[in-house]
């Protein structure tokens, strides 16, 4: 039995979530190369894979439904990341029975584009958008809660400071190391403009993010990883951020987990911006924690979803 998929050929075949079709051999050697197999084993779980168009982009999309479900997760993945890496979420998010949808970002994992490039923060504002309508077309079960995980955090911060209350998505906001600025900006930044002109990209340099030892070897062996960072997505960073520092404040009230041994963002100056933009953020600090603690270590994890299932029952 096979654990190898081709990407490409995986999302040609896929169609859209309401089709409600079985995974095929390639889908579930996907699953399986991710150990997202048996998610949600103390009860039947639907699992699928679709596609959806929007921008120009082919955008896969999963969806994992329990018997019975009560809410709905809507799952946002990282810069560089994709919907494989988060099987610890999704089986929490199980555990207390809601539905989970996810996708790929444009140029990330199974969907198309430019390995990790965007022109603007606002595309991925568009795909989000599209997939609250795939969640709509699947009558998943409201309130339907957001969870982000780095850009993805992000990707729920820019929602909810321009949508507020007219968000489809009325449950709990989860961000999760959320990116506002990342650490070393101001140097990022100078390097930016001055070799925008020159260079297209420069290679990544992958970073020991997660206290887990085994999760830097998995992600340098993932084929689904990107190897280039593009100087485009740091310059459509570089506008959000000035975009989202300048944005009026917002009444919803986020639940942030961060990590005080976080070195890929700036998160004290992030978790500063974010308390003058939300209305009373909850923030859960674990000192050991560091930037992906979707998979972090098992002890660090169990700590931040207790507090978020205290919190999710209580909504």
């Amino acid at each position: 039995m096979s654990d190898t998929f081709d990407p490409d050929h995986l999302r040609a075949g896929l169609q859209p979530l309401s089709a409600n079709l079985a995974l095929s051999e390639e889908g579930l050697a996907y699953q399986r190369f991710y150990n997202m197999l048996g998610l949600g084993r103390e009860g039947a779980v639907n699992s699928r894979l679709g596609r959806f168009e929007i921008g120009g982009y082919e955008i896969v999309t999963q969806l994992w439904m329990p018997e019975r479900p009560v809410a709905t997760l809507v799952l946002v993945h990282g810069f560089y990341d994709h919907m494989g890496l988060y099987r610890h979420v999704v089986e929490w998010a199980l555990e207390l029975g809601f539905a989970v949808i996810s996708c790929d970002l444009p140029g990330h994992g199974l969907s198309s584009g430019t390995r990790a490039s965007i022109t603007d923060f606002a595309e991925y504002q568009l795909v989000l958008e599209r997939l609250f309508l795939e969640a709509a077309t699947l009558r998943l079960p409201k309130p339907w809660h957001l969870c982000g995980q780095s850009t993805g955090g992000a990707i729920v911060i820019d929602h909810l400071l321009s949508r507020g209350n007219e968000s489809p998505a009325q449950g709990q906001s989860i961000l999760l190391a959320p990116l506002v600025r990342p650490r070393g900006w101001t140097l990022s930044k100078v390097s930016y403009y001055l070799l925008r002109a020159f260079v297209k990209g420069i290679d990544r340099r992958f970073s020991e993010n997660s206290n887990a030892p085994a999760f830097l070897p998995f992600l340098m062996a993932d084929p689904l990883q990107p190897r280039r960072l593009p100087t485009a997505w740091v310059g459509a960073l570089a506008k959000w951020i000035e975009r989202i520092e300048s944005a009026p404040r917002s009444r919803r009230s986020p639940l942030i987990i961060q990590g005080e041994s976080d070195m890929t963002v700036d998160w004290s100056h992030n978790l500063a911006v974010l308390n003058d933009k939300f209305e009373q953020p909850q923030v859960f600090m674990l000192q050991e924690a560091r930037h992906h603690l979707a998979n972090e270590l098992p002890e660090l994890r169990a700590q931040f979803f207790e507090f978020l299932t205290q919190r999710m029952k209580q909504s």
